[in-house]
C-alpha cells in the first residue's frame, strides 16, 4: 500500500517455538520454523508488530541464516475490513496513523552492520479478504477527486473476484510490499533530515510522528525517540515500502544490513498489483509469509541500495493477449502539473511540453487506460480506477527521443471474464 498514511514500531515478546502455523503448504512443526504470531485486535495490541523504523525497536525473536521464518501479518492499514465493509460508513474506521503495521522484527544470527541480507520470498498464503482503496495520495488523484473510495474483494489462491466491479477475474500474484530491515542510528539522522528539507521545500515527504507509533515505549508519544522514529511510507535504502510486484514467491531481495542482526520485518501484503500501484493500493490483504534469510558477508559496500534476483523473469510483460496505450509528457498551456507545484514554475506553466518528465508521460498514458476501459468495458471511471491499480502496469517505453521521453500502460484483457 503506497500509504493513507500509517507507522511502524515494535515492543519486543519472542514467540519461537515449533508451533503449527498456516503457511500455505508448509507445516513449521515439520520444518523446525520460527514463527512470529501475530495477537491482539490491532498492532498496539501485539507485541511481534510495529509501525515505525528507528535501533532502538527491540527484536522480537532470532533465527539462523537459512531457517525458515514464517510472518503473520496485517494488512496495510491495520483494519478489521470485510465484505461488509462499505464506505463511507466505515471510513472513521480508517486511520492515517495506523500505516503499515509491520511483523517483526527478526535478528539474523551472524549478521554484522555492512553485511547484505539476502531474503528469499518462499510462500504468502493469502487471507479469504482483501481490498482496494481510491486514495488522496493516487499517481491521478486530482483527476478522481472526493474521499477514499473501496472496494472488497474475495481471495483464494487462484484468484480475486469482486462484487463490486463484475466480470473481472485478478489472477493470484502475491508479493510483500515492504521487506525491511532496521536502520542504524547514523541513517535515522541522515534520511530524516533529508526529508525534513525536501517537506521544507514544499515537497511530499512523511514528517516522524508520535500519534499511534508502535512500539509506543520507543517511538509513541512519550518514546524514548519519539521525533526520529522514521514513517514506513516511503522507501529507502533499507528497502521497506517497496511495492514492487516482481518480489513474488522464489525471488531474493538483497538488502544492505545497518544494525547487527539486520532486524528482518514484512507486511503490507499485496494479493496483486499493477506495476504503479497507481490509486494508492494494491488489494490489499493480512496474510501468512514465509521468507529465508541468508547472509553474504561485507557486501554492502557494493549493494547500497536494494537489490532483487531469481532464476527467471517473475511477470511475462503481459501475460497473454493485452491492449497498451501511450503517453507523452504534453499538457494544457497555463497549468502546472500538481507533482511541480512545489517549484513554483512559471516557465513549466506556459510549456505545453515539459522535457523528459516521464512523471507525466506515465500519468497520461494512465488517463488513456482508464478512458479506455471506460468505453470499451464499460465500467464506471472508478472502477477502471481500481482495476489500474491492481491490474495495469505502467512502463517505461523509451528515454532518449528528444523531449519526449515515453511511458506506456498495459492491460492484461485475460482478466475479463463474462
Amino acid at each position: 500500500m503506497r500509504a493513507i498514511g500509517f507507522a511502524a514500531a515494535l515492543a519486543g515478546a519472542v514467540f519461537f517455538s515449533a508451533a503449527t502455523a498456516d503457511a500455505g503448504s508448509y507445516d513449521a512443526k515439520a520444518h523446525n520454523k520460527v514463527v512470529i504470531e501475530r495477537s491482539g485486535a490491532t498492532c498496539a495490541d501485539d507485541p511481534n508488530c510495529f509501525n515505525r523504523l528507528h535501533p532502538a525497536i527491540p527484536m522480537v525473536a532470532r533465527a539462523k541464516p537459512g531457517q525458515l521464518i514464517v510472518f503473520e501479518t496485517r494488512d496495510a492499514a491495520d483494519t478489521d475490513f470485510n465484505l461488509d465493509t462499505r464506505f463511507p460508513r466505515d471510513l472513521k474506521t480508517l486511520h492515517r496513523s495506523s500505516v503499515h503495521p509491520l511483523s517483526g522484527p527478526v535478528f539474523i544470527e551472524g549478521a554484522k552492520r555492512g553485511d547484505v541480507l539476502a531474503v528469499t520470498i518462499v510462500d504468502i498464503a493469502p487471507s479469504e479478504y482483501g481490498f482496494t482503496l481510491i486514495t488522496p495520495i493516487g499517481f491521478a488523484a486530482k483527476h478522481f477527486p472526493g474521499p477514499p473510495r473501496l472496494t472488497n474483494w474475495s481471495l483464494t489462491r487462484e484468484a480475486a473476484l469482486s462484487d463490486q466491479i463484475p466480470n473481472v477475474r485478478i489472477p493470484y500474484s502475491a508479493f510483500p510490499g515492504i521487506v525491511t530491515v532496521l536502520p542504524g542510528d547514523n541513517e535515522v539522522i541522515e534520511w530524516r533530515d533529508r526529508e525534513m528539507a525536501l517537506m521544507k521545500a514544499g515537497g511530499v515527504a512523511p514528517p516522524p510522528s508520535p500519534k499511534g507509533a508502535v512500539p509506543a515505549a520507543v517511538c509513541g508519544l512519550t518514546g524514548s525517540h519519539k521525533d526520529a522514529c522514521l514513517r514506513t511510507i516511503p522507501p529507502r535504502e533499507h528497502g521497506g515500502n517497496m511495492d514492487a510486484k516482481y518480489m513474488t514467491l522464489g525471488t531474493t531481495v538483497l538488502l544492505p544490513c545497518f544494525v547487527d542482526g539486520c532486524g528482518l520485518a514484512t507486511g503490507d501484503i499485496h494479493y496483486a498489483q499493477g506495476d504503479g500501484e497507481v490509486a494508492g493500493t494494491a488489494i490489499e490483504m493480512a496474510a501468512t509469509v514465509t521468507l529465508r534469510a541468508e547472509i553474504r558477508k561485507d557486501m554492502a559496500k557494493f549493494i547500497k541500495v536494494p537489490h532483487l534476483e531469481g532464476r527467471s523473469a517473475p511477470q511475462n510483460i503481459p501475460p497473454g493477449p493485452f491492449y497498451a496505450t501511450t503517453g507523452y509528457p504534453i499538457k494544457p498551456a497555463g497549468k502546472v502539473p500538481h507533482f511541480l507545484n512545489y517549484l513554483h514554475s512559471d516557465k513549466a506553466a506556459k510549456l505545453t511540453n515539459l522535457s523528459r518528465d516521464l512523471t507525466l508521460a506515465a500519468q497520461n498514458a494512465l488517463l488513456e487506460m482508464i478512458d479506455y476501459m471506460v468505453r470499451e468495458h464499460r465500467l464506471t471511471r472508478d472502477q477502471a480506477y481500481f482495476v489500474a491499480s491492481v491490474a495495469v502496469d505502467l512502463r517505461i517505453a523509451q528515454v532518449v527521443d528528444g523531449s519526449n521521453y515515453g511511458a506506456m500502460a498495459f492491460l492484461p484483457l485475460s482478466i475479463f471474464v463474462k
